[in-house]
């Protein structure tokens, strides 16, 4: 899918701030915590609405995926997520617990979920 924001994960990471996805989620090891309210989320609190995959210019190993997410108490924000030779496995497995249920049509949950 060829689109003006394919190259870049900050034009991305831009376009969905401009349309109100502005908390930025880290990964801490068992849940995604909202760094301005510090709120841990679970699996089951995440919905995704997109996502985004990238392959580095230089190096085709550095590779990520940009999440889209609102949470159950209608946070958006949005979480990168590194992902091939490099992943961190806990983070993967945190993103593949996440019911199939609370991913959008449109983020394409089979491409996630044959990785």
């Amino acid at each position: 899918m060829k689109n003006e924001y394919s190259k870049k994960e900050t034009d991305y990471i831009k376009k969905y701030q401009d349309e109100g996805y502005t908390s930025n989620f880290l990964f801490d090891g068992a849940a995604l915590i909202d760094t301005n309210t510090k709120v841990a989320y679970n699996p089951e609190d995440i919905f995704i609405v997109a996502h985004h995959r990238y392959e580095g210019m230089s190096n085709p190993d550095d590779m990520s995926i940009l999440y889209v997410i609102e949470t159950k108490d209608n946070i958006k924000g949005t979480h990168l997520l590194g992902y091939g030779p490099t992943a961190d496995l806990e983070e993967a497995e945190f993103f593949k617990d996440i019911p199939k249920k609370n991913y959008s049509k449109n983020a394409d949950i089979n491409e996630i979920a044959s990785e």
